[in-house]
């Protein structure tokens, strides 16, 4: 895992941004005025708030907007974090929009992630932490995400953000590839490798059914290995071997083959649905709930075959909620991040229409520091738990302006799809 919606026209004749930039995300997104409004002031926003970061180097953004959210203040864990995850969607997002020079920031703050942490050498070559701390990022060693506990006169880290979730490091690549891709600079390219040789080395799983483990949790040396594989974590990763398997001397193609196999194992063919992965004994099938991404992202891959468009179909029944989709299948919410990932999906199989009208959901659901709202509702479950230690399902989505949320619209309205690079027909 991962990660965080009000019916309102957007008027983006009130929004103040880069013409030249907003030209083309409207362009790019050529399926309807909901689409072009919310590629203009997604696009708008994430320029903004990288500008607004001093210094024109090496940063990363909030991952929540802590000045304009709703109800009680963020938790000290989240108020000052920068979530890999979020950051290198951010910077596919921005190349999107036309703004790579934009995204190399994010793009440079990940390559110093990986080459200057406080224990490189228990973390090993190409790990990246789940969290980093917002802003500016040309303090050495790059610093975690963390707070100052004045009840407990303590600094604290929390332990999910310091460990590694192999999934956030298949993004972190599919972002530098990007960057490599649109720049031609080669330190990208070699960024991503180092990142897919570290999850290839050190989370390849070999028990039935053969993919990619899910990471690690907790401090340095103390870390705890999670044995569960997910379908989504295996579904980033073809992404990221398939892209560094030309011109390459590793064998990518072997290990895009062995995650592409994994989410083939994860198919349940009597259902037409994906399941979330295995249980943390790494064998035996997760049947207890059901994810949105593990649903729509394998749709998002390149020759991904025919029958798992059955997927989309089971995600309409088991997530489905008015105005577009809920994380799991209990549907008590709609979640921002993954109705956008829907209409994305929906144009890559040629349904403009519906993704047109997710957008429109989705452009009503901009908060006013211009970052999306993670949910519709004040709350939405997830069925998942935040770590090995949780006693409860206790990975939950607030009513709180999100980056991811924001990212994922974007490409939905630009038509950007991140695991090839390339916008959708």
């Amino acid at each position: 895992m991962h990660r965080s919606l009000r019916f309102a026209p957007l008027l983006i004749g009130l929004f103040f941004f880069n013409p030249e930039g907003a030209a083309m995300a409207a362009t790019a997104s050529g399926t309807g005025p909901a689409a072009t409004a919310v590629a203009a002031k997604g696009c708008a926003t994430l320029t903004s708030r990288l500008a607004a970061i001093p210094g024109g180097g090496p940063a990363f953004l909030p991952s929540y907007d802590s000045e304009h959210g709703v109800g009680k203040p963020l938790e000290p864990a989240l108020a000052t974090a920068a979530f890999t995850y979020d950051n290198a969607l951010a910077a596919i997002a921005l190349t999107a929009c036309g703004k790579a020079e934009a995204a190399r920031r994010i793009g440079d703050a990940l390559l110093a992630a990986v080459d200057h942490d406080r224990m490189r050498s228990a973390l090993g070559g190409g790990r990246l932490r789940n969290t980093y701390r917002a802003g500016r990022q040309d303090e050495r060693p790059v610093p975690p995400n963390g707070w100052w506990d004045a009840r407990q006169n303590r600094w604290l880290e929390d332990a999910y953000q310091v460990g590694t979730a192999t999934g956030n490091v298949a993004w972190a690549a599919l972002a530098l590839l990007t960057l490599a891709e649109r720049t031609g600079e080669p330190r990208y390219a070699d960024g991503a490798a180092r990142l897919g040789s570290w999850v290839a080395e050190t989370m390849a799983d070999e028990r039935t059914p053969a993919g990619f483990a899910g990471g690690l949790h907790g401090f340095e040396r103390a870390a705890e290995p999670l044995g569960w594989k997910a379908t989504e974590h295996n579904t980033d990763l073809a992404a990221v071997f398939r892209r560094l398997a030309p011109g390459a001397r590793q064998d990518w193609r072997a290990r895009e083959a062995t995650a592409r196999g994994f989410l083939e194992a994860m198919w349940d063919e009597e259902r037409g649905c994906f399941l979330t992965g295995t249980l943390p004994d790494g064998t035996t099938p997760n049947r207890a709930t059901s994810g949105l991404d593990a649903q729509l992202w394998p749709l998002l891959l390149p020759e991904a075959p025919a029958h798992w468009r059955r997927a989309l179909a089971y995600a309409e029944r088991a997530h489905g909620v008015p105005g577009g989709f809920d994380f799991n299948d209990d549907r008590d919410g709609l979640w921002v991040e993954g109705t956008a990932q829907a209409a994305l999906v929906y144009r890559a199989l040629g349904r403009g229409e519906e993704a047109e009208r997710l957008l429109a959901v989705v452009g009503g659901q901009f908060s006013p520091g211009g970052y999306l709202w993670a949910t519709r509702e004040p709350q939405v479950t997830t069925g998942l738990a935040i770590g090995p230690a949780s006693r409860t399902d206790d990975f939950l989505y607030y009513r709180q302006p999100h980056l991811g949320a924001t990212a994922w619209a974007v490409l939905a309205a630009t038509g950007w799809n991140p695991f090839t690079g390339e916008r959708v027909p």
